[in-house]
């Protein structure tokens, strides 16, 4: 088993391209798969705050109220799914049914969810809500009134999790040994930021069509744009699908002799785990908890820093389609720097120390957080005032350039780094970590950590009412949480460090089997 790279490749061929010729059954359809997944993931990342953020009587304040009261349940019902799922099929089972889910919702959304919005919404007990409840209410009510959007919203959210997340990485962490995805994961990477920046131009240009299309044919503009994007995302799963399919036919042979593991008609997990146990796992394995603090806190504070920017980006762009366009150059823009970033990291992941690779996106989170949020706190000083006057912009507008900045570099490390050395430390788990520790991780880890910054602006907006007035507190609780982060990924690293010089699996945490329900137990005579 390969544990670093091959002296046949030269220095420009290790950062550029370490694939060897036997190995391209196996890397390239998973780098086909990756792409056209993370185009659906950046598409969809746009276009649900765009519906979200500009729906009727809604605004930023909506998005901690969805992750807190719709996406976190959403989340447990799916791991649950997929918990069930799994000790009941094998891998290419549980593949097709995730995925035929998310499609069919997002073909059914543009021809039926959203041309009966004005017949679905319940605009008129929003609307007595509003009047009896007080302003901190209103993200709340704009989730209720507005629940298909928050539907789609939710959707979209899941799928970075558990298509993503769960069901691509975790096939990618089974068929993988530590050294084979030291080469491979980055070019993953540099494969998911170009569909980044691919997906960024498309969203753009699907808002300039739906324009197009809604002027000639005198339909919505906005429920045009949406059709297009859709259509798309559909097409993208069904290819999706397809890769899949002729991976499983013709390159698991392939992988089995190369990783010296049996894949092919692989049988469903051994162990058969509830939802409940797969948390125990996570409490009996200090190992596991270090990951799952790690994207915890991720999550906690990219949610800390992006509702306040978006706060300010529908103060100026408050038309869907707008909000739409200039999102899809932020996304464009994150896809050529995670791109850059991964490219001048590709040589460092492979020989630097898995400590000193995680730090960086804890570092970059730090510093650009702190310059976004000075700025949003210190604008209205002379200094900052004559900045903007000498440039012609307004202090909203630059408040809104600083966002766009930070939440450029801090994705763009998250996509390249943060992700490469977060799956990285799964390898060296026993298979049932690897399984029900990552679908707890991922699947509603990454949840915990969004809800978690959402109840934290829940209770600011109940208290003062508005985002901009939370900004100091937010501060504050972002570098509180950053100083967590760190530690998590010291700890890890030297468990990680102490695992691979030795080789050897992490040993499986000891449980106890869940007893069988009342009706399966067996009689007392």
């Amino acid at each position: 088993m390969t544990t670093q790279t091959s002296p046949e490749f030269g220095h420009l061929r290790s950062v550029l391209w370490p694939v060897r010729r036997n190995e391209l059954r196996l890397f390239l359809p998973l780098l086909l798969m990756f792409f056209f997944i993370c185009l659906n993931y950046n598409i969809l990342r746009v276009a649900k705050d765009a519906l979200v953020v500009t729906a009727p009587c809604s605004g930023a304040e909506a998005i901690p109220f969805i992750k807190v009261w719709a996406i976190l349940p959403s989340a447990l019902l799916m791991t649950f799914l997929f918990t069930r799922l799994s000790n009941r099929f094998n891998y290419a089972k549980i593949f097709y049914i995730m995925m035929g889910l998310f499609l069919g919702f997002f073909f059914l959304f543009p021809f039926v969810l959203y041309p009966l919005s004005d017949y679905l919404h319940p605009v008129g007990l929003a609307d007595k809500l509003s009047e009896a409840l007080p302003i901190g209410f209103k993200g709340l009510i704009a989730v209720f009134r507005n629940w298909t959007f928050t539907l789609f919203y939710v959707m979209s959210e899941l799928w970075s999790t558990h298509i993503m997340t769960v069901l691509f990485w975790g096939f990618a962490n089974e068929i993988m040994s530590v050294g084979r995805a030291k080469r491979f994961y980055t070019l993953l990477m540099i494969g998911g930021n170009i569909a980044g920046a691919l997906a960024g131009q498309m969203v753009a240009s699907f808002s300039t069509w739906g324009n197009l299309w809604g002027e000639s044919s005198g339909r919505e503009v906005w429920g045009c744009s949406l059709t297009l994007l859709c259509s798309f995302i559909v097409l993208c799963g069904l290819a999706t699908i397809g890769t899949f399919h002729w991976f499983q036919k013709h390159s698991l042979e392939r992988v089995s002799v190369l990783e010296g593991i049996q894949l092919k008609n692989k049988a469903p997990s051994e162990i058969k785990m509830g939802m409940r146990n797969n948390f125990k796992y996570l409490a009996k394995s200090k190992y596991l908890l270090c990951i799952a603090v790690i994207v915890l806190t991720y999550n906690i504070c990219i949610n800390l820093t992006e509702v306040v920017w978006k706060d300010q980006l529908r103060n100026i762009y408050s038309n869907p389609n707008d909000f739409n366009a200039y999102m899809g150059k932020v996304l464009t823009g994150i896809g050529i720097l995670a791109t850059l970033i991964a490219l001048a990291s590709s040589g460092v992941i492979q020989k630097a120390r898995w400590t000193f690779n995680a730090m960086i996106s804890p570092m970059i989170m730090l510093v650009t957080g702190i310059g976004f949020f000075c700025f949003l706190l210190f604008k209205d000083t002379n200094f900052l005032g004559a900045l903007t006057m000498l440039f012609g912009w307004t202090p909203l507008a630059v408040g809104v350039f600083f966002g766009s900045v930070q939440n450029c570099l801090a994705r763009a490390s998250k996509y390249s780094v943060f992700d490469t050395t977060k799956e990285l430390a799964f390898i060296p788990l026993g298979k049932e970590s690897k399984l029900k520790g990552k679908a707890a991780i991922d699947g509603v880890g990454s949840r915990l950590g969004k809800s978690g910054g959402a109840v934290i602006y829940q209770g600011l907006l109940m208290v003062l009412g508005t985002v901009a007035c939370s900004i100091p507190y937010v501060a504050v609780i972002l570098l509180f949480v950053i100083g967590a982060w760190i530690w998590a990924v010291k700890s890890l690293g030297k468990q990680f460090t102490e695992l691979t010089q030795k080789g050897t699996a992490l040993p499986e945490p000891v449980l106890t089997a869940e007893a069988p329900p009342l009706s399966q137990q067996p009689v007392q005579s």
